[in-house]
């Protein structure tokens, strides 16, 4: 896949850009959430949602539709990202000094042509996710 700058795409390099920022708000708009960031430079990056991603809290995963899921991811919120990854088989994962974020649909749950996109550094660079590219390779 190309990117924004029209190179080629380098797995977790734009993601990992997160590292040492913080989560400030988790903003639930219909049938997706997105996840708002701020930190140590100009950049406000968004992580848009399109899927539903799990939580991870102390050992304890909440899905949406569960009950407390809302809370759980609520409670992320003020957590600074300490690692991140992606990569086929287990998609993309944000983890947090207070838990952890994964974005690792079923087949099911793709409700259009987007995982995910992540936007809002200051110099233009931006990725989106789909099934079947990059981090999602195996999703055909």
């Amino acid at each position: 896949m190309i990117d924004a700058r029209g190179d080629e795409y380098q797995p977790n390099e734009l993601l990992g850009r997160l590292v040492g920022f913080r989560l400030f708000s988790a903003q639930f708009v219909l049938d997706y959430v997105q996840l708002y960031f701020d930190g140590p430079s100009q950049d406000l990056p968004v992580l848009h949602c399109e899927v539903m991603p799990t939580v991870t809290i102390s050992g304890d995963t909440f899905t949406d539709g569960l009950p407390r899921y809302a809370d759980a991811l609520r409670s992320l919120i003020s957590g600074t990202v300490v690692c991140t990854e992606e990569g086929a088989g287990f998609g993309v994962r944000i983890e947090l000094d207070n838990g952890f974020v994964v974005l690792r649909p079923a087949l099911v749950d793709l409700a259009g042509p987007e995982i995910a996109t992540l936007d809002g550094f200051t110099d233009g660079q931006w990725m989106c996710w789909r099934p079947g590219e990059d981090s999602f390779e195996d999703f055909v």
